[in-house]
């Protein structure tokens, strides 16, 4: 899969990220030109994990959020569908010494299924996976059913630049060097060119918190980021 307008088939957008989950982390911090660490540490930030909160990292990928959440002693499940991802994820974990901080467990699952109870976590969380979603809507409302009353969502994801003329000069500039900077580092260009179509058909910020709101969410917010490159959604479960 490597076109936006396909249907987000879970197998295949699954395989696309299992394709580039060795060097998923270079590439994510070459192409942001490091700002995805001051995102995560934003994130991280909004988070605000306490000493045995349980936290939900959806899409979690190789967990490299995840483990920011734990810092402080909660306890966080990074769940995702492609387990290419969380085999490097759990791979690097058993070779990393995290004496001291809350454990991170690697979950396989799909965001329109999630595989635990109801009222289950303090904060749910995903970072730039909700787009790869096919029913974004359906997520919302699944998160809002796994999260406790009174528990948080946060959402960190790609977002739109303010102004028509300066938002359109953006996407063409990622559709043009997105993929020709990954094909040198990644075997899989075209799981970079599905991510600059992604951007592009994605909500801007006053929509996205609509949507969040109608899925059952309250107290909705929204902060952009780098000029809105990024944009992190908050909200709450009523009690």
């Amino acid at each position: 899969m490597t076109r936006a307008q396909l249907d987000k088939r879970p197998a295949d957008v699954a395989a696309m990220f299992d394709a580039v989950a060795e060097r998923y982390d270079l590439l994510n911090d070459v192409l942001s030109a490091g700002q995805d660490r001051r995102w995560r540490s934003i994130v991280a930030r909004l988070v605000a994990a306490r000493h045995g909160d349980t936290i939900l990292d959806i899409a979690a990928g190789t967990g490299t959020s995840s483990r920011a959440f734990t810092t402080s002693g909660a306890r966080c499940v990074a769940c995702d569908f492609s387990e290419g991802m969380l085999r490097v994820g759990a791979s690097r974990a058993a070779s990393r010494d995290d004496a001291g901080s809350g454990t991170v467990r690697f979950v396989a699952g799909d965001a329109l299924v999630l595989p635990f109870a109801s009222g289950t976590f303090d904060v749910v969380t995903i970072s730039f996976g909700l787009r790869n979603v096919a029913d974004a809507d359906a997520a919302l409302a699944e998160m809002l059913r796994v999260t406790k009353p009174g528990g948080r969502l946060v959402i960190c994801e790609f977002s739109h630049l303010h102004g028509r003329l300066l938002d359109g000069a953006y996407q063409r500039y990622l559709a043009a060097v997105l993929p020709a900077v990954a094909g040198r580092i990644s075997p899989n260009r075209g799981a970079y060119a599905y991510l600059a179509e992604s951007i592009r058909d994605w909500p801007a910020q006053a929509e996205l918190a609509e949507r969040i709101r109608s899925a059952g969410w309250s107290a909705v917010q929204w902060h952009s980021l780098t000029f809105g490159v990024v944009a992190v959604h908050v909200g709450r479960r009523p009690r």
